[in-house]
Protein backbone atom coordinates (compact mmCIF):
# COMPACT_ATOMS: atom_id res chain seq x y z
CA UNK A 1 0.00 0.00 0.00
CA UNK A 2 1.38 3.42 -0.98
CA UNK A 3 1.82 6.29 1.48
CA UNK A 4 -1.05 8.21 -0.17
CA UNK A 5 -3.34 5.21 0.22
CA UNK A 6 -2.37 4.86 3.90
CA UNK A 7 -3.05 8.56 4.43
CA UNK A 8 -6.47 8.25 2.78
CA UNK A 9 -7.30 5.17 4.88
CA UNK A 10 -6.45 6.95 8.14
CA UNK A 11 -8.44 10.02 7.06
CA UNK A 12 -11.51 7.98 6.22
CA UNK A 13 -11.32 5.91 9.39
CA UNK A 14 -10.15 8.51 11.91
CA UNK A 15 -13.18 7.75 14.11
CA UNK A 16 -11.79 4.26 14.58
CA UNK A 17 -8.08 4.96 15.03
CA UNK A 18 -7.35 8.45 16.44
CA UNK A 19 -7.01 8.57 20.27
CA UNK A 20 -10.42 9.38 21.76
CA UNK A 21 -9.58 12.53 23.80
CA UNK A 22 -7.89 14.16 20.80
CA UNK A 23 -10.54 12.93 18.36
CA UNK A 24 -13.48 14.04 20.52
CA UNK A 25 -11.93 17.46 21.08
CA UNK A 26 -11.23 17.91 17.35
CA UNK A 27 -14.71 16.68 16.36
CA UNK A 28 -16.56 18.61 19.04
CA UNK A 29 -14.84 21.99 19.03
CA UNK A 30 -16.26 23.12 15.67
CA UNK A 31 -19.69 21.78 16.67
CA UNK A 32 -19.50 23.56 20.04
CA UNK A 33 -18.63 26.82 18.29
CA UNK A 34 -21.47 26.19 15.83
CA UNK A 35 -23.97 25.59 18.60
CA UNK A 36 -22.82 28.67 20.51
CA UNK A 37 -23.36 30.68 17.37
CA UNK A 38 -26.78 29.05 16.95
CA UNK A 39 -27.72 30.18 20.45
CA UNK A 40 -26.87 33.73 19.45
CA UNK A 41 -29.88 33.84 17.11
CA UNK A 42 -32.49 33.91 19.86
CA UNK A 43 -30.37 35.80 22.39
CA UNK A 44 -29.54 38.61 19.96
CA UNK A 45 -33.21 38.77 18.94
CA UNK A 46 -34.28 39.14 22.55
CA UNK A 47 -31.67 41.77 23.46
CA UNK A 48 -32.70 44.03 20.59
CA UNK A 49 -36.42 43.30 21.02
CA UNK A 50 -36.16 44.17 24.73
CA UNK A 51 -35.24 47.71 23.73
CA UNK A 52 -38.70 48.07 22.17
CA UNK A 53 -40.37 47.31 25.50
CA UNK A 54 -41.24 44.55 27.97
CA UNK A 55 -44.38 43.69 25.96
CA UNK A 56 -42.23 42.92 22.91
CA UNK A 57 -39.86 40.79 25.01
CA UNK A 58 -42.84 38.93 26.47
CA UNK A 59 -44.23 38.34 22.97
CA UNK A 60 -40.95 36.77 21.81
CA UNK A 61 -40.82 34.69 25.01
CA UNK A 62 -44.34 33.39 24.38
CA UNK A 63 -43.42 32.55 20.77
CA UNK A 64 -40.35 30.61 21.86
CA UNK A 65 -42.11 27.23 22.37
CA UNK A 66 -43.00 27.17 18.66
CA UNK A 67 -39.39 27.93 17.78
CA UNK A 68 -38.40 25.03 20.03
CA UNK A 69 -40.84 22.87 18.06
CA UNK A 70 -39.09 23.84 14.82
CA UNK A 71 -35.72 23.12 16.40
CA UNK A 72 -36.97 19.74 17.61
CA UNK A 73 -37.95 18.78 14.07
CA UNK A 74 -34.61 19.60 12.51
CA UNK A 75 -32.60 18.24 15.46
CA UNK A 76 -34.48 14.93 15.28
CA UNK A 77 -33.98 14.78 11.54
CA UNK A 78 -30.29 15.61 11.96
CA UNK A 79 -29.80 12.94 14.63
CA UNK A 80 -31.40 10.34 12.36
CA UNK A 81 -29.23 11.31 9.38
CA UNK A 82 -26.03 11.61 11.44
CA UNK A 83 -26.49 8.27 13.19
CA UNK A 84 -27.44 6.38 10.00
CA UNK A 85 -24.49 7.77 8.05
CA UNK A 86 -21.95 7.08 10.83
CA UNK A 87 -23.13 3.48 11.31
CA UNK A 88 -22.89 2.75 7.58
CA UNK A 89 -19.42 4.24 7.38
CA UNK A 90 -18.43 2.08 10.35
CA UNK A 91 -19.64 -0.90 8.30
CA UNK A 92 -17.62 0.39 5.29
CA UNK A 93 -20.74 1.16 3.22
CA UNK A 94 -19.93 4.56 1.72
CA UNK A 95 -22.51 4.49 -1.10
CA UNK A 96 -25.26 3.55 1.34
CA UNK A 97 -24.19 6.45 3.58
CA UNK A 98 -24.47 8.87 0.66
CA UNK A 99 -27.94 7.53 -0.11
CA UNK A 100 -28.94 8.25 3.51
CA UNK A 101 -27.93 11.88 3.03
CA UNK A 102 -30.01 12.15 -0.14
CA UNK A 103 -33.05 10.83 1.70
CA UNK A 104 -32.35 13.34 4.48
CA UNK A 105 -32.74 16.35 2.21
CA UNK A 106 -36.09 15.06 0.95
CA UNK A 107 -37.28 14.75 4.56
CA UNK A 108 -36.07 18.33 5.21
CA UNK A 109 -38.20 19.73 2.40
CA UNK A 110 -41.29 17.84 3.58
CA UNK A 111 -40.80 19.08 7.16
CA UNK A 112 -40.44 22.68 5.97
CA UNK A 113 -43.79 22.60 4.17
CA UNK A 114 -45.59 21.00 7.12
CA UNK A 115 -44.22 23.55 9.62
CA UNK A 116 -45.06 26.50 7.35
CA UNK A 117 -48.69 25.40 7.15
CA UNK A 118 -48.74 24.78 10.89
CA UNK A 119 -47.46 28.30 11.58
CA UNK A 120 -50.10 29.92 9.38
CA UNK A 121 -52.88 28.05 11.19
CA UNK A 122 -51.90 28.45 14.86
CA UNK A 123 -49.76 31.58 15.37
CA UNK A 124 -52.43 33.96 16.69
CA UNK A 125 -54.33 31.30 18.63
CA UNK A 126 -51.18 30.13 20.39
CA UNK A 127 -50.17 33.57 21.70
CA UNK A 128 -53.76 34.18 22.82
CA UNK A 129 -53.51 31.22 25.20
CA UNK A 130 -51.38 33.25 27.61
CA UNK A 131 -52.65 36.83 27.46
CA UNK A 132 -55.46 39.08 26.33
CA UNK A 133 -53.09 42.02 25.78
CA UNK A 134 -53.74 42.99 22.12
CA UNK A 135 -50.22 44.41 21.62
CA UNK A 136 -48.51 41.21 22.83
CA UNK A 137 -50.86 39.07 20.72
CA UNK A 138 -50.21 41.08 17.55
CA UNK A 139 -46.44 41.19 18.03
CA UNK A 140 -46.23 37.49 18.92
CA UNK A 141 -48.36 36.49 15.94
CA UNK A 142 -46.29 38.54 13.48
CA UNK A 143 -43.05 37.09 14.81
CA UNK A 144 -44.32 33.49 14.70
CA UNK A 145 -45.69 33.72 11.17
CA UNK A 146 -42.35 34.80 9.76
CA UNK A 147 -40.17 32.26 11.59
CA UNK A 148 -42.48 29.35 10.72
CA UNK A 149 -43.25 30.15 7.08
CA UNK A 150 -39.55 30.66 6.30
CA UNK A 151 -38.19 27.88 8.53
CA UNK A 152 -36.93 25.96 5.47
CA UNK A 153 -33.60 27.80 5.81
CA UNK A 154 -32.82 26.29 9.20
CA UNK A 155 -34.20 22.83 8.40
CA UNK A 156 -32.39 22.28 5.10
CA UNK A 157 -29.22 23.70 6.67
CA UNK A 158 -29.48 21.09 9.45
CA UNK A 159 -29.74 18.29 6.87
CA UNK A 160 -26.50 19.54 5.37
CA UNK A 161 -24.87 19.78 8.81
CA UNK A 162 -25.85 16.19 9.66
CA UNK A 163 -24.55 14.91 6.31
CA UNK A 164 -21.12 16.40 6.91
CA UNK A 165 -20.93 15.67 10.64
CA UNK A 166 -21.95 12.04 10.15
CA UNK A 167 -18.90 11.59 7.92
CA UNK A 168 -16.58 13.34 10.37
CA UNK A 169 -16.48 16.83 8.78
CA UNK A 170 -17.08 19.47 11.47
CA UNK A 171 -15.37 22.65 10.19
CA UNK A 172 -17.67 23.50 7.29
CA UNK A 173 -20.87 23.27 9.38
CA UNK A 174 -19.24 25.69 11.82
CA UNK A 175 -18.54 28.13 8.98
CA UNK A 176 -22.16 27.84 7.87
CA UNK A 177 -23.34 28.71 11.37
CA UNK A 178 -21.01 31.70 11.54
CA UNK A 179 -22.27 33.05 8.22
CA UNK A 180 -25.91 32.81 9.33
CA UNK A 181 -25.28 34.28 12.79
CA UNK A 182 -23.24 37.23 11.53
CA UNK A 183 -25.96 38.09 9.02
CA UNK A 184 -28.58 37.89 11.78
CA UNK A 185 -26.59 40.10 14.17
CA UNK A 186 -25.98 42.74 11.49
CA UNK A 187 -29.57 42.76 10.22
CA UNK A 188 -31.32 42.79 13.63
CA UNK A 189 -30.77 46.45 14.58
CA UNK A 190 -31.06 47.58 10.97
CA UNK A 191 -34.50 46.02 10.47
CA UNK A 192 -35.87 46.53 13.99
CA UNK A 193 -34.99 50.22 14.30
CA UNK A 194 -34.94 51.23 10.63
CA UNK A 195 -31.25 52.04 10.10
CA UNK A 196 -29.41 52.74 6.80
CA UNK A 197 -32.60 53.75 5.04
CA UNK A 198 -34.56 50.58 5.87
CA UNK A 199 -38.07 50.91 7.37
CA UNK A 200 -38.40 50.29 11.12
CA UNK A 201 -40.14 46.91 11.30
CA UNK A 202 -40.04 46.43 15.09
CA UNK A 203 -40.48 42.86 16.22
CA UNK A 204 -41.12 41.75 12.63
CA UNK A 205 -37.65 43.01 11.75
CA UNK A 206 -36.13 40.66 14.29
CA UNK A 207 -37.92 37.70 12.72
CA UNK A 208 -36.90 38.75 9.19
CA UNK A 209 -33.27 39.10 10.30
CA UNK A 210 -33.33 35.61 11.81
CA UNK A 211 -34.76 33.82 8.78
CA UNK A 212 -32.58 35.78 6.36
CA UNK A 213 -29.46 34.67 8.22
CA UNK A 214 -30.70 31.07 8.14
CA UNK A 215 -31.40 31.17 4.40
CA UNK A 216 -27.98 32.64 3.60
CA UNK A 217 -26.38 29.92 5.72
CA UNK A 218 -28.47 27.33 3.86
CA UNK A 219 -27.21 28.52 0.45
CA UNK A 220 -23.59 28.18 1.61
CA UNK A 221 -24.17 24.69 3.01
CA UNK A 222 -25.91 23.42 -0.12
CA UNK A 223 -22.96 24.57 -2.21
CA UNK A 224 -20.57 22.79 0.17
CA UNK A 225 -22.51 19.51 0.22
CA UNK A 226 -23.29 19.23 -3.49
CA UNK A 227 -20.26 20.95 -5.03
CA UNK A 228 -17.46 20.18 -2.53
CA UNK A 229 -14.80 18.11 -4.28
CA UNK A 230 -13.16 16.87 -1.06
CA UNK A 231 -16.35 15.57 0.56
CA UNK A 232 -16.19 11.95 1.73
CA UNK A 233 -19.79 11.44 0.59
CA UNK A 234 -20.74 12.26 -3.00
CA UNK A 235 -24.43 13.08 -3.41
CA UNK A 236 -26.01 12.71 -6.83
CA UNK A 237 -29.78 12.78 -7.30
CA UNK A 238 -29.41 11.69 -10.92
CA UNK A 239 -28.72 8.19 -9.62
CA UNK A 240 -30.84 8.50 -6.48
CA UNK A 241 -32.99 5.50 -5.61
CA UNK A 242 -35.59 5.58 -2.88
CA UNK A 243 -35.26 2.90 -0.20
CA UNK A 244 -37.98 2.53 2.37
CA UNK A 245 -35.51 0.96 4.81
CA UNK A 246 -33.33 4.12 4.81
CA UNK A 247 -36.32 6.38 5.23
CA UNK A 248 -37.45 4.19 8.11
CA UNK A 249 -33.98 4.15 9.68
CA UNK A 250 -33.80 7.96 9.75
CA UNK A 251 -37.33 8.21 11.17
CA UNK A 252 -36.88 5.45 13.77
CA UNK A 253 -33.80 7.16 15.24
CA UNK A 254 -34.81 10.75 14.48
CA UNK A 255 -38.45 10.73 15.59
CA UNK A 256 -37.73 9.89 19.24
CA UNK A 257 -35.00 12.55 19.23
CA UNK A 258 -37.48 15.04 17.74
CA UNK A 259 -40.11 14.13 20.30
CA UNK A 260 -37.48 14.45 23.02
CA UNK A 261 -36.63 17.96 21.84
CA UNK A 262 -40.28 18.75 21.14
CA UNK A 263 -41.14 18.06 24.74
CA UNK A 264 -39.21 21.24 25.42
CA UNK A 265 -41.94 23.13 23.58
CA UNK A 266 -44.60 21.50 25.76
CA UNK A 267 -42.45 22.18 28.82
CA UNK A 268 -42.03 25.89 28.09
CA UNK A 269 -45.72 26.23 27.28
CA UNK A 270 -46.70 24.50 30.52
CA UNK A 271 -44.15 26.46 32.53
CA UNK A 272 -45.38 29.73 31.02
CA UNK A 273 -48.90 28.83 32.11
CA UNK A 274 -47.63 28.17 35.66
CA UNK A 275 -45.50 31.31 36.01
CA UNK A 276 -48.03 33.53 34.19
CA UNK A 277 -50.18 33.33 37.34
CA UNK A 278 -47.43 35.40 39.01
CA UNK A 279 -47.43 38.10 36.28
CA UNK A 280 -46.01 38.79 32.82
CA UNK A 281 -42.62 39.78 34.30
CA UNK A 282 -42.20 36.17 35.46
CA UNK A 283 -42.93 34.99 31.90
CA UNK A 284 -40.36 37.43 30.53
CA UNK A 285 -37.74 36.21 33.04
CA UNK A 286 -38.35 32.57 32.17
CA UNK A 287 -38.06 33.42 28.47
CA UNK A 288 -34.76 35.19 29.08
CA UNK A 289 -33.50 32.25 31.16
CA UNK A 290 -34.24 29.74 28.42
CA UNK A 291 -32.37 31.78 25.86
CA UNK A 292 -29.38 32.56 28.08
CA UNK A 293 -29.06 28.97 29.31
CA UNK A 294 -28.55 27.98 25.68
CA UNK A 295 -25.03 29.43 25.97
CA UNK A 296 -24.38 26.69 28.55
CA UNK A 297 -26.38 23.86 26.97
CA UNK A 298 -25.47 24.50 23.33
CA UNK A 299 -21.80 23.58 23.90
CA UNK A 300 -23.06 20.33 25.45
CA UNK A 301 -25.20 19.67 22.38
CA UNK A 302 -22.16 20.50 20.23
CA UNK A 303 -20.15 18.01 22.26
CA UNK A 304 -22.91 15.50 21.59
CA UNK A 305 -22.76 16.21 17.85
CA UNK A 306 -19.04 15.56 17.89
CA UNK A 307 -19.43 12.40 19.97
CA UNK A 308 -22.33 10.89 18.02
CA UNK A 309 -20.43 9.89 14.85
CA UNK A 310 -17.66 8.45 17.05
CA UNK A 311 -20.21 6.44 19.02
CA UNK A 312 -21.98 5.35 15.84
CA UNK A 313 -18.81 4.43 13.94
CA UNK A 314 -17.37 2.34 16.75
CA UNK A 315 -20.72 0.71 17.42
CA UNK A 316 -20.90 -0.25 13.73
CA UNK A 317 -17.31 -1.50 13.93
CA UNK A 318 -18.10 -3.37 17.22
CA UNK A 319 -15.27 -1.65 19.07
CA UNK A 320 -16.54 -1.67 22.65
CA UNK A 321 -13.40 -0.17 24.20
CA UNK A 322 -13.49 2.98 22.07
CA UNK A 323 -17.25 3.32 22.54
CA UNK A 324 -16.93 3.27 26.34
CA UNK A 325 -13.92 5.57 26.33
CA UNK A 326 -15.82 8.07 24.20
CA UNK A 327 -18.62 8.13 26.76
CA UNK A 328 -16.19 8.55 29.64
CA UNK A 329 -14.36 11.46 28.02
CA UNK A 330 -17.60 13.09 26.84
CA UNK A 331 -19.14 12.94 30.32
CA UNK A 332 -15.99 14.45 31.85
CA UNK A 333 -16.01 17.33 29.37
CA UNK A 334 -19.74 17.90 29.94
CA UNK A 335 -19.23 18.09 33.70
CA UNK A 336 -16.55 20.76 33.30
CA UNK A 337 -18.69 22.88 30.97
CA UNK A 338 -21.82 22.60 33.11
CA UNK A 339 -19.97 23.36 36.34
CA UNK A 340 -18.65 26.56 34.77
CA UNK A 341 -22.24 27.39 33.78
CA UNK A 342 -23.47 26.89 37.34
CA UNK A 343 -20.77 29.21 38.69
CA UNK A 344 -21.61 31.92 36.13
CA UNK A 345 -25.35 31.78 36.89
CA UNK A 346 -24.67 31.99 40.64
CA UNK A 347 -22.11 34.79 40.56
CA UNK A 348 -23.39 37.02 37.73
CA UNK A 349 -27.22 36.69 37.49
CA UNK A 350 -27.84 40.44 37.60
CA UNK A 351 -25.22 41.17 34.95
CA UNK A 352 -26.72 38.47 32.71
CA UNK A 353 -30.19 40.04 32.97
CA UNK A 354 -29.23 43.67 32.41
CA UNK A 355 -28.75 43.53 28.58
CA UNK A 356 -32.44 42.59 28.37
CA UNK A 357 -33.51 45.96 29.80
CA UNK A 358 -34.70 44.17 32.94
CA UNK A 359 -37.01 46.03 35.29
CA UNK A 360 -36.56 45.87 39.07
CA UNK A 361 -39.28 43.23 39.23
CA UNK A 362 -37.57 41.14 36.55
CA UNK A 363 -34.27 41.38 38.43
CA UNK A 364 -35.84 40.29 41.72
CA UNK A 365 -37.43 37.26 40.06
CA UNK A 366 -34.54 36.44 37.71
CA UNK A 367 -31.68 36.33 40.21
CA UNK A 368 -33.39 33.63 42.27
CA UNK A 369 -34.55 31.81 39.13
CA UNK A 370 -31.07 31.64 37.60
CA UNK A 371 -29.35 30.49 40.78
CA UNK A 372 -31.95 27.83 41.59
CA UNK A 373 -32.16 26.16 38.18
CA UNK A 374 -28.40 26.21 37.55
CA UNK A 375 -27.81 23.77 40.41
CA UNK A 376 -29.12 21.06 38.06
CA UNK A 377 -26.70 21.86 35.22
CA UNK A 378 -23.99 19.21 36.01
CA UNK A 379 -26.58 16.44 36.27
CA UNK A 380 -28.08 17.53 32.96
CA UNK A 381 -24.66 17.37 31.27
CA UNK A 382 -24.15 13.73 32.26
CA UNK A 383 -27.69 12.87 31.18
CA UNK A 384 -27.29 14.44 27.74
CA UNK A 385 -24.10 12.49 26.97
CA UNK A 386 -25.68 9.17 27.94
CA UNK A 387 -28.69 10.11 25.81
CA UNK A 388 -26.44 10.75 22.80
CA UNK A 389 -24.87 7.29 23.17
CA UNK A 390 -28.34 5.70 22.96
CA UNK A 391 -29.21 7.73 19.85
CA UNK A 392 -25.95 6.72 18.17
CA UNK A 393 -26.63 2.97 18.51
CA UNK A 394 -30.18 3.30 17.16
CA UNK A 395 -31.87 3.14 20.60
CA UNK A 396 -33.19 6.71 20.52
CA UNK A 397 -36.46 5.67 22.13
CA UNK A 398 -34.60 5.28 25.45
CA UNK A 399 -33.57 8.94 25.25
CA UNK A 400 -37.13 9.89 24.36
CA UNK A 401 -38.53 8.07 27.39
CA UNK A 402 -35.91 9.69 29.62
CA UNK A 403 -36.87 13.12 28.32
CA UNK A 404 -40.56 12.38 28.82
CA UNK A 405 -39.89 11.31 32.42
CA UNK A 406 -37.82 14.43 33.06
CA UNK A 407 -40.23 16.97 31.64
CA UNK A 408 -43.74 15.56 31.67
CA UNK A 409 -43.75 13.04 34.53
CA UNK A 410 -41.55 14.95 36.98
CA UNK A 411 -40.74 18.56 36.06
CA UNK A 412 -44.12 20.08 35.26
CA UNK A 413 -46.11 18.31 38.00
CA UNK A 414 -43.46 18.93 40.68
CA UNK A 415 -43.12 22.59 39.67
CA UNK A 416 -46.89 23.04 39.79
CA UNK A 417 -47.01 21.53 43.28
CA UNK A 418 -44.03 23.61 44.45
CA UNK A 419 -45.67 26.78 43.07
CA UNK A 420 -48.85 25.96 44.99
CA UNK A 421 -46.89 25.32 48.19
CA UNK A 422 -44.27 28.07 48.14
CA UNK A 423 -45.08 30.36 45.24
CA UNK A 424 -42.63 31.61 42.62
CA UNK A 425 -39.55 31.12 44.82
CA UNK A 426 -40.02 27.34 44.99
CA UNK A 427 -41.23 26.66 41.45
CA UNK A 428 -37.71 26.60 39.97
CA UNK A 429 -36.55 23.68 42.15
CA UNK A 430 -38.58 21.31 39.98
CA UNK A 431 -35.63 21.32 37.55
CA UNK A 432 -33.32 19.78 40.15
CA UNK A 433 -35.79 17.05 41.09
CA UNK A 434 -36.41 16.13 37.44
CA UNK A 435 -32.70 15.84 36.57
CA UNK A 436 -32.07 13.48 39.49
CA UNK A 437 -34.91 11.16 38.43
CA UNK A 438 -33.97 11.26 34.72
CA UNK A 439 -30.29 10.49 35.28
CA UNK A 440 -31.18 7.56 37.54
CA UNK A 441 -33.32 6.07 34.76
CA UNK A 442 -30.63 6.53 32.09
CA UNK A 443 -27.93 4.91 34.21
CA UNK A 444 -30.21 1.92 34.78
CA UNK A 445 -30.91 1.58 31.05
CA UNK A 446 -27.24 1.97 30.08
CA UNK A 447 -26.30 -0.87 32.41
CA UNK A 448 -29.06 -3.00 30.90
CA UNK A 449 -28.00 -2.39 27.27
CA UNK A 450 -24.35 -2.89 28.15
CA UNK A 451 -25.19 -6.43 29.20
CA UNK A 452 -27.39 -7.07 26.16
CA UNK A 453 -25.12 -5.65 23.45
CA UNK A 454 -21.50 -5.20 24.46
CA UNK A 455 -21.05 -8.46 26.32
CA UNK A 456 -22.19 -10.40 23.23
CA UNK A 457 -19.49 -8.91 20.97
CA UNK A 458 -16.28 -10.58 19.90
CA UNK A 459 -13.23 -8.56 21.05
CA UNK A 460 -12.34 -5.93 18.44
CA UNK A 461 -8.95 -6.56 16.72
CA UNK A 462 -7.69 -3.16 17.94
CA UNK A 463 -8.23 -4.28 21.54
CA UNK A 464 -6.20 -7.48 21.17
Amino acid sequence: MSESEKTLLVKENKMGVVPIPRLLFAMSLPAIISMLIQSMYNVVDSIFVAQIGEEALTAVSLAFPIQILIISCFVGMGVGINSAIARRLGEDKKEAAANVAEHGFIIAVILSVILAIFGILISEKFISLFTDNPLIITQGKDYLLIVTVFCFGSIITQAAFATLQGSGEMIKPMIGQIIGAVCNIILNPILIFGLLGFPALGIRGSAVATVTGQIIGMVYMLIVVFKGKKNLLKLNYKIFHFERSIFKDIIVVGLPAAIMQGLGSVLITGYNLIVATFGMSAVAVFGVYFKIQSFIFMPIFGLGQGAMPIFGYNFGAKNEARFKQTLKVAVSMALVIMSIGTILFWVFPEQILMPFNASDEMLAIGIHCFRSISIAFPLAGISIMISVSFQAIGKAYVSMIASFIRQMIVLLPSSYILAAIGGLDLVWYGFIISEIVCLSYELFMYRRFKNQIFDSWEPHPAAL
